[in-house]
């Protein structure tokens, strides 16, 4: 019911900065909790950050704690992702995440709703 379609990604230098951008069309998703995962070329999904229905609470893998931020902007039914001091090890495959319960989930079994994804490629 729910279509993510994700915007932003690009190819940059170690220790730039991109901000990625999820829109929700079909269906609000103020209600929903939201998660960004990668996933890199040989390795498993993996998860990002998470956020709440209402915001006000967040939280993020330790391999990017300090460096992204997750917001959301529920009256315009975004949410956004910005990656400062890129690594080449984030280089990735970013994926927009929706799950119907507002609480923040980690496990990409608790997402069911996704979008096509956004390449990120950080060089040394």
């Amino acid at each position: 019911q729910v279509k993510l379609v994700e915007s932003g990604g690009g190819s940059v230098q170690a220790g730039d900065s991109l901000r990625l951008s999820c829109a929700a069309f079909g269906r609000t998703i103020g209600s929903y909790a939201m998660g960004w995962f990668r996933q890199a070329p040989g390795k498993e999904r993996e998860f990002v950050a998470a956020i709440d229905w209402s915001g006000g609470h967040t939280y993020y893998a330790d391999s990017v704690k300090g460096r992204f931020t997750i917001s959301r902007d529920n009256a315009k039914n975004t949410i956004d992702l910005r990656l400062n001091k890129l690594k080449p090890e984030d280089t990735a495959v970013y994926y927009c995440a929706a799950s119907t319960n507002p609480v923040i989930r980690v496990g990409i079994g608790s997402y069911e709703y996704w979008g096509q994804g956004t390449q990120v490629t950080v060089s040394s």
